[in-house]
């Protein structure tokens, strides 16, 4: 049985974006979720609005505004925008950074990439894991012994997982478990974090599993405890 105290903070990962150009988008304005990223929104929302979620808190790029707004709707909650959650800065930002561009093969990108575990191309993991803790910790206590949802992006909730687990920085982007829509759940007791779960509610509608977007990854649902 649960106990009063008991908590949960989900940190959803936005939809799909509308990125024809295939650029790294950082956080760029302007944004918007695709047609299917909408659908995926609306998905998580059916999946999990019934549940005792009190708080919702929001990245404020136009993405994550854009995959809250169903969850909002389905339970009465106002959204509370937080630039503690917002996406990672990165120098490759706007440029084109996926597979088959080129982008490892020239001199002007070797200058960035020589400490993956800072790292050396953006914002600092252990700065991203704090601004992203502090934000959990204030939804923690908004819904004590209720649930909260913070929207965020795929970086800043990876990094966390990561550091709650006390794992390595060092990791190949490309494995991510972070897909569109997931949702890594943080179970606390008391201020205790016990657990670590992840489920994907709108996995069915990524279109191709194994063809995914640059610095995008999937995965099963599953527990872990910290």
């Amino acid at each position: 049985m649960s106990s009063p105290h008991d908590t949960i903070v989900h940190l959803l990962r936005h939809g799909e974006v509308h990125n024809p150009d295939g650029v790294l988008y950082g956080r760029m304005d302007g944004f918007h979720l695709s047609d299917l990223g909408r659908a995926m929104a609306e998905k998580v929302a059916g999946a999990i609005g019934d549940r005792d979620i009190t708080h919702l808190r929001v990245s404020p790029l136009l993405r994550a505004q854009e995959t809250a707004q169903p969850l909002a709707a389905a339970r009465g909650l106002d959204m509370v925008s937080d630039p503690r959650v917002i996406e990672s800065t990165n120098v490759f930002e706007g440029k084109r950074f996926g597979p088959g561009d080129g982008a490892f093969r020239r001199p002007s990108t070797w200058v960035h990439l020589w400490n993956p575990l800072r790292p050396s191309w953006g914002e600092p993991y252990k700065e991203v894991v704090a601004r992203m803790m502090a934000a959990v910790e204030d939804a923690r206590d908004a819904a004590r012994g209720h649930e909260a949802v913070i929207v965020s992006h795929q970086l800043p909730i990876w990094i966390t997982r990561l550091a709650v687990e006390k794992r390595s920085f060092l990791h190949d982007p490309r494995k991510r478990q972070c897909t569109l829509c997931s949702l890594t759940s943080l179970h606390y007791a008391g201020d205790r974090i016990t657990q670590i779960s992840y489920s994907e509610p709108a996995g069915d509608l990524i279109p191709t599993r194994d063809k995914r977007a640059p610095f995008s990854a999937g995965g099963a649902a599953e527990e872990h405890r910290p």
